[in-house]
């Protein structure tokens, strides 16, 4: 399991920073604000993402994204339940797939077995299989709201 150890941190604040989102570390086995499964899973609240060195980055993109993909006024006041619906739920996934390719020593690949080892579940048995056959309802979803281009590249941008 890719963890926000401190070889991951700076790809990641890198990143984030793209969005505006602030990354905020924290030791080992501190509490981390904000998170909705307990630690070591990130914590969101407001425009800020809370890690320690042992969560998964999965979870630290996959919150993000969550922060990426909602509109501006839940962004404004949310604190550890992102919130959203099954759609937005299921774009949040396919871009933290996207953004892992912004990782160096991470990546879809990986990223996907990390998610597949956490316990996400998708109709075709593996997040990979989601992704390479599934996932064209995401796909429209972040095209919709200018989150990813019609080429399908990350615009870098929050959703408005």
């Amino acid at each position: 399991m890719h963890c926000c150890d401190a070889i991951q941190v700076p790809d990641l604040a890198r990143v984030l920073g793209r969005y505006g989102i602030r990354l905020v570390t924290h030791p080992p086995g501190s509490a981390l604000p904000g998170s909705y499964w307990g630690e070591p899973e990130a914590g969101i609240v407001g425009l800020t993402l809370h890690v320690r060195p042992d969560t998964p980055v999965h979870s630290a993109l996959h919150e993000a994204c969550h922060l990426i993909c909602m509109d501006a006024v839940r962004r404004v006041g949310v604190h550890t339940d992102a919130g959203g619906d099954d759609p937005e739920e299921a774009a949040v996934c396919l871009l933290q797939i996207l953004l892992s390719d912004h990782l160096p020593k991470v990546g879809r690949q990986a990223l996907c077995t990390d998610m597949d080892a956490w316990g996400y579940s998708f109709r075709l048995g593996s997040t990979a299989a989601w992704l390479n056959d599934d996932s064209d309802d995401a796909a429209q979803w972040l095209r919709a709201r200018g989150l990813t281009g019609s080429d399908g590249a990350i615009q870098f941008r929050l959703r408005k």
